[in-house]
C-alpha cells in the first residue's frame, strides 16, 4: 500500500488523499476495461484486479456497475472541464462558447470517446441499458449544460436562443464535423487534423451570428 502511494504521488497526484488516489485508479481501470472489453463484459472484480485494490474498496467508491460507468464517463468530462463551472460567465457569450467548442471538441474526438462510443452502438440492440447510461452521463450532461447557459445569455439581449435546448444541440452537432463522422467509420483524418481548430472557430464563431440580436 505504501509503494502504491509514494508511486502515485510521483506521478503528480500529491494533492489527493489515499482514498482519492484508490478512486482515481479505479477510474482509470474501469475506463481502460470498459473500453477494451465492453460494459457487459467487464465485472466489478476485474476493475479491482485491474486497478490493484480490493473488491470492497472498489464498492465503497462506487455502489454498482451503472454507477461506476456513469462516474468513468462523468470523469472524462471533468478532464476536458465540461463541468458545471465550464459556462458560467453569460456575459462575454464569445469567449466562453469558443473555449467549450475547443473542449467539447477535443473530448468527443478522443480516442476513448470514440471507443466507449462505438461499444454502445455495437452494442445497442442487446444492451440497450449501456446506451442509456452513456446518454445521461455524456451527451445529456453537456447538452443542459450549454442549454442553461444560453438561457443566461438571453437575459443580457445581446443574443437570443428561442429554443436553448434545440440551440445547443445544433452547436454540438456541428462541432462534431467530418473529423468525428471519419472516426466512426474507421477513416483517414490526417489532413482534417490540421484544419480542426480552424474549424471549430468558425463553427463558434457561426453559430453565435446566427443568434446575435439586430440593434436597429
Amino acid at each position: 500500500m505504501t509503494k502504491e502511494h509514494t508511486s502515485l504521488n510521483n506521478d503528480g497526484q500529491v494533492n489527493l488523499s489515499r482514498s482519492e488516489q484508490k478512486r482515481a485508479q479505479v477510474l482509470e481501470s474501469a475506463i481502460d476495461l470498459f473500453c477494451h472489453q465492453g460494459f457487459p463484459n467487464t465485472s466489478m472484480d476485474e476493475v479491482a484486479k485491474h486497478a490493484g485494490v480490493s473488491k470492497q474498496t472498489v464498492y465503497s467508491h462506487f455502489g454498482s456497475k451503472d454507477d461506476l460507468f456513469v462516474s468513468a464517463i462523468e470523469s472524462k468530462c471533468v478532464v476536458h472541464q465540461l463541468t458545471d463551472n465550464a459556462l458560467v460567465d453569460a456575459t462575454k457569450p464569445q469567449q466562453v462558447i469558443l473555449q467549450f467548442a475547443q473542449q467539447f471538441g477535443e473530448m468527443i474526438v478522443s480516442k476513448e470517446a470514440m471507443t466507449v462510443f462505438k461499444t454502445c452502438v455495437a452494442q445497442a440492440d442487446t444492451h440497450p441499458e449501456v446506451s442509456r447510461l452513456f446518454y445521461d452521463a455524456g451527451p445529456k450532461h453537456v447538452l443542459g449544460l450549454v442549454r442553461n447557459y444560453l438561457k443566461k445569455v438571453n437575459e443580457h439581449g445581446e443574443y437570443w436562443f428561442k429554443n436553448p435546448h434545440e440551440s445547443a444541440v445544433r452547436l454540438c452537432l456541428m462541432l462534431f464535423g467530418e473529423l468525428k463522422l471519419r472516426l466512426e467509420l474507421g477513416l483517414e483524418i490526417g489532413d482534417l487534423q490540421i484544419s480542426r481548430q480552424a474549424y471549430i472557430q468558425d463553427t463558434a464563431e457561426m453559430f453565435l451570428r446566427a443568434h446575435q440580436v439586430d440593434v436597429k
